[in-house]
């Protein structure tokens, strides 16, 4: 088939690895005008998600590319350190930042897919036989498939089965991220300062030649354009407003920030995540939030497990049930990681954040001090996959299908 895959940072690029493999032809459209750089951490825990990028080939690279983070540390406002956070809680069994991953994935798959950037999908068209497909910038196609691996604010989702305030569930909490100076001269490690309802926080990155500087607020629903950086950094200016330590530094950076990010914490839920010769894959179906710290790895399982049964069937219904059951139980499993948790990262009141203060500084002599990192990767693990055939098979063979002609100035 002809699949068109909307979203070139993970969930996308992973599918199309395994769409290619199994003889199928894709295509990758990118809103940005380049592969993103930059953004947070993610991290891979457990034997489910090792294994598959071990299918994958690329679990070597990412190791070599690794974060190799440890603590993160609290500190007070005149940055005395407090307590620490082991890396084993945020980090993983292996961790990467988001750039890198998409990078590697970018790599593996760009002689067989064609990759088109700075367009978006505007409109779908579908019948009996396929999707026809108008493009904001380039000339209408047709598919077979199309996927929606483009998000929280998935625009084939919206164009599929409706506006998103059907399917987001708001957490409470914004946050925003961007690359800084390492002017702390931190070292493999992070420092994190909180106020009630306010959190800022640096850490090194790319083996301690830049840092990324994270603020997290609490705060009722917010109106924007996500597409208006000044705004958005005006928002984080007022919430942040009188918070000590670096943020006032950090602050002014992310006005000079080349990736600046902000957006909602926000869980996607729905019943179901196909539409006739439409489905949704990764944030764009089920997305966790990052205070789940499960989904990139649920995005690369979806992935597997997506084009398997496309593979096992060769019928796109058949598949597409295949895939929501194989996954459904997996991804609410996923998602309960991450509800409650803005209580604890950012808390409410003066006194809830001494008592998490408390319990930071108490952790390594409790004895269930490791009980949270155990329960993350049970959770990731808590899936059987099955072992496609054609899949494996195709991983076999020395090489893919050949690389075909890219639309002039349109492709990377």
């Amino acid at each position: 088939m002809d699949i068109l895959l909307s979203g070139a940072s993970v969930a996308g690029p992973a599918l199309a690895y395994w769409l290619n493999r199994s003889g199928h032809s894709t295509t990758i459209v990118e809103r940005a005008p380049a592969l993103r750089d930059g953004g947070y951490s993610v991290d891979f825990r457990g034997d489910v998600h090792l294994n598959v990028l071990r299918k994958m080939g690329i679990f070597q690279e990412i190791q070599r590319r690794q974060t190799h983070m440890g603590a993160m540390w609290n500190v007070n406002e005149a940055g005395k350190k407090l307590s620490a956070l082991p890396a084993d809680l945020f980090a993983g069994d292996v961790e990467i930042l988001r750039g890198d991953l998409a990078e590697i994935l970018y790599d593996l798959t760009r002689d067989h897919t064609e990759y088109i950037f700075d367009d978006s999908i505007a409109a779908l068209d579908e019948d009996a036989d396929g999707v026809t497909v108008t493009f904001e910038r380039g000339p209408s196609r047709r598919f077979d498939l199309v996927v929606g691996a483009d998000g929280l604010h998935s625009k084939v989702r919206e164009l599929a089965f409706g506006p998103e305030r059907q399917f987001l569930s708001y957490l409470g909490l914004y946050c925003a991220i961007f690359t800084t100076e390492n002017y702390l001269g931190l070292d493999y490690s992070g420092q994190a300062y909180g106020t009630p309802g306010r959190m800022v926080a640096l850490y090194s990155a790319r083996q301690n030649t830049e840092a990324k500087a994270m603020f997290w607020f609490g705060s009722p629903e917010l109106t924007y354009d996500r597409r208006d950086t000044r705004r958005q950094q005006d928002l984080l200016e007022q919430a942040m407003a009188g918070v000590g330590w670096e943020a006032p530094r950090l602050l002014r950076d992310s006005r000079r920030a080349g990736d600046f990010y902000f957006d909602a914490i926000a869980q996607v839920r729905m019943d179901r995540w196909s539409h006739g010769r439409v489905v949704l894959l990764g944030d764009a179906a089920w997305c966790p939030s990052p205070l789940s710290g499960m989904g990139t790895g649920l995005a690369i399982v979806g992935a597997y497990v997506l084009a398997g049964e496309l593979a096992a069937t060769g019928d796109h219904r058949t598949a597409f049930a295949g895939y929501e059951a194989a996954m459904r139980d997996y991804v609410l499993a996923c998602q309960k990681m991450g509800e409650g948790v803005s209580k604890f990262m950012v808390p409410e009141n003066k006194f809830m954040l001494w008592f998490m203060n408390q319990n930071y500084k108490l952790m390594p002599y409790l004895p269930w001090k490791g009980l949270m990192a155990r329960s993350a990767r049970k959770t990731a693990a808590a899936i059987r996959l099955k072992d496609y055939e054609p899949q494996r098979n195709e991983l076999s063979r020395p090489a893919g299908p050949a690389p075909r002609p890219r639309p002039s100035g349109r492709a990377s």
